[in-house]
């Protein structure tokens, strides 16, 4: 072995220490396939994990090297980093009116059409400073780390034009460079037609292709694009145009797709998306369309909890053979909570999913889902993120219902909250 003159840190004991290794990408889980290391220790070395082990047996294997011991001093249950793979959090304003108007009975249309809605959002995002922009996606990401997400998806979509939609994507590079969490960003560019656009639909997705998604690749903002395929949004016949598109010029693809309508899943498994995210109105068919393909499902309760709608109806799929990601869809109009761990406890105690299928969908299958296969696993060559829970038993996270809150939190190796 050489380890060079990097020390190595071993970290631990922790009481109880889920890898999240061995677990399968797609269908049903039982608690009893998670692997549980008791009084557990993490090897790591610039930011990459070496071995987890019993804490004592790693101590004496690596006591000749370099080595320094993190002790853990309380009870902890470590598990790894968590991975949040739908989100909205770059924007200005805020959207209670809207809210106000969804509990006096008003659908998420109507508030649209009444002034409502995602534009709403796009005004005010526009007229925010860079710097509050970049203020306010900081305070999200603060609060998305203090809460153990060590790996964060964040989208456009709030601008709607090619100058504000390029500043959306660079003021997430910057927040990016500077901060502990990883933000992986997707051009969401397709969210809606401006209202200030002349021109139809296909024609918005026209320029997209032809203005926006060249300048994205030639300034290296973002390698995914995600569209809305929703009456009101985008249909799916010039969805799958954008989308083929959007391909061939090298972007990993996302749908916004069966939230109020179908058709979404149905076109992310012919282009070949990475994801399909929302699902609530999936069907039977669809759902084993998605069963026999590479696509993953991201379900985000948070929008059923804000819309006051239905759940997707996740236990049916990963019965299917599905491969189950969950997302918090943090934004300021159907999701405002933002808080990851307590939507899909409330998901799986409504939904019946194991604690092996919940925290797979916001660990290893989270990251998966964002192509991110170097983390969500606890074991040697993974990034070394992972998130530490008060307790002795790991089936406490979730009993707690998203109220048990980390209280150590490891970002690359190093120690981020305590």
């Amino acid at each position: 072995m050489s380890y060079q003159n990097v020390p190595l840190i071993i970290t631990g004991p922790f009481k109880q220490l889920l890898t999240m290794d061995h677990i399968p990408l797609k269908g049903s889980l039982k608690d009893a396939q998670l692997e549980v290391v008791e009084e557990a220790g993490i090897v790591h070395q610039d930011g990459k994990i070496l071995e987890v082990g019993l804490f004592k047996e790693i101590c004496i294997k690596y006591n000749s090297f370099n080595s320094e011991i993190q002790l853990v001093d309380n009870d902890i249950i470590a598990i790894p980093g968590l991975v949040d793979p739908h989100t909205h959090i770059c924007w200005a304003g805020s959207r209670e009116n809207d809210f106000a108007m969804r509990l006096e009975g008003k659908s998420y249309q109507e508030i649209a059409q009444s002034g409502g809605g995602i534009w709403d959002t796009v005004t005010k995002t526009r007229a925010a400073s860079d710097e509050e922009l970049k203020k306010q996606l900081i305070l999200r990401a603060n609060r998305l780390l203090k809460n153990g997400i060590t790996t964060c998806e964040v989208k456009s979509g709030y601008a709607l034009d090619l100058a504000g939609e390029l500043r959306l994507l660079e003021i997430i590079r910057s927040v990016r460079e500077e901060h502990p969490i990883d933000l992986v960003s997707t051009c969401l560019a397709a969210h809606i037609k401006p209202k200030d656009f002349e021109g139809g639909t296909g024609e918005y997705l026209h320029f997209l292709t032809e203005q926006l998604l060249p300048a994205i690749n030639k300034n290296r903002l973002s390698y995914r694009v995600d569209i809305f395929v929703e009456e009101g949004a985008f249909g799916v016949r010039e969805a799958g145009i954008y989308l083929r598109k959007a391909k061939s010029m090298g972007f990993e693809l996302v749908v916004h797709g069966e939230q109020f309508t179908s058709g979404g899943a149905s076109l992310a498994v012919k282009v070949g998306a990475r994801s399909v995210d929302h699902l609530e109105m999936i069907g039977s068919k669809a759902v084993k369309q998605l069963a026999a393909s590479e696509v993953v499902a991201i379900a985000l309760p948070g929008a059923s909890l804000g819309l006051g709608c239905r759940f997707a109806p996740v236990r049916k799929m990963l019965d299917a053979g599905c491969s189950l990601a969950v997302g918090s869809d943090w934004n300021p109009g159907s999701a405002p909570m933002g808080d990851l761990l307590l939507q899909t406890a409330i998901l799986g105690t409504f939904e019946k999913l194991t604690n092996a299928e919940q925290l797979s969908a916001i660990t290893c299958r989270a990251a998966h889902s964002l192509n991110l296969d170097d983390r969500g696993i606890l074991k040697k060559g993974k990034i070394a993120d992972f998130t530490g829970f008060p307790g002795r038993n790991y089936k406490e996270i979730l009993y707690q219902q998203g109220m048990l809150k980390p209280s150590m939190i490891w970002k690359r190796g190093i120690l981020v909250k305590r």
